[in-house]
């Protein structure tokens, strides 16, 4: 089964059950989808629906900080509760220990010591080794300690 069909046969158990959060998160998920395939004019496949959900996951984290600064611990909550629904359908996250292994791996591969002048260039080279796999922030975090 896709992992298109896997959202859409979950939105309509969520339905079923009442399950309101759920219910909107997948709807939105598929939303976002649709609406990519019909401004692209192409299918995707699951790797494809990934990328959307994984953007879907990066808005709502990005969103978190701006709820706890304002003080908004009820859209706090619910944005954590989306984006661990969202999480579920993602492939499973590298710890951070797995990403810095990638990282140098692929500086003794492209023969990078240090220097920050590097960092665009090592970044370019590790991103579609964890793509789907870790978030963007945290490999430049790890990518930022090793130069």
């Amino acid at each position: 089964m896709s992992l298109k069909n896997r959202l859409a046969n979950d939105l309509k158990e969520a339905m079923k059950a009442k399950e309101k959060i759920r219910k909107e998160t997948l709807s939105y998920a598929l939303a976002a989808i649709k609406q990519y395939e019909i401004d692209n004019k192409k299918e995707l496949d699951d790797q494809g629906v990934i990328d959307i959900l994984s953007k879907q996951v990066k808005m709502r984290k990005d969103a978190l900080s701006s709820f706890e600064a304002a003080g908004r611990t009820d859209l706090y909550e619910v944005y954590n509760e989306e984006i661990n629904i969202l999480m579920d359908y993602l492939p499973k996250q590298l710890s951070e220990e797995q990403i810095l292994n990638i990282v140098k791996q692929t500086a003794n591969e492209l023969g990078i010591e240090g220097g920050k002048q590097n960092m665009g260039k090592l970044m370019g080279a590790v991103m579609p080794k964890v793509k789907g796999q870790a978030d963007g922030s945290i490999v430049k975090k790890v990518v930022e300690s090793i130069l």
